[in-house]
């Protein structure tokens, strides 16, 4: 499987295990930024990417989302603890609540590279309330 996948999250401990469940399952991870200027950096080439909404430099996770969505054809899944935070105007396939399980992750990331549908407990649509 040649899916590649960037992860923009500020807890290194977080990125990490993200890192480990999608190189475990054979995905590729592009790389891990902590910051929208990373991001933005590490997006061309990108199939997918999980995106934190709160981040080093602020809540600019869903701005990110949408400039790699728009600017590179990224696919969005967020992992957040604070989905409110999403708002509006953002495409995306849906969140993840942290803490996540690996079984969320990986049927996110299935989801992402048309592999296979996920149960709505495991990605929740953006237009669910919580």
């Amino acid at each position: 499987m040649s899916q590649t996948a960037l992860i923009v999250e500020d807890e290194i401990f977080v990125a990490l295990d993200l890192e480990r469940i999608l190189t475990d399952a054979g995905y590729h991870v592009a790389g891990i930024a902590a910051d929208s200027r990373t991001a933005i950096e590490c997006a061309p080439g990108c199939t997918f990417a999980f995106v934190d909404v709160n981040l080093r430099d602020g809540a600019t996770g869903p701005e990110i989302a949408r400039r790699i969505a728009e600017d590179h054809g990224v696919k969005i899944v967020f992992v957040t603890a604070n989905p409110a935070q999403i708002g509006t105007g953002v495409e995306a396939l849906g969140y993840i609540r942290k803490p996540f399980s690996e079984r969320a992750i990986l049927a996110a990331a299935a989801l992402a590279t048309g592999a296979a549908q996920a149960e709505p407990e495991d990605v929740i649509p953006l237009n669910i309330a919580m």
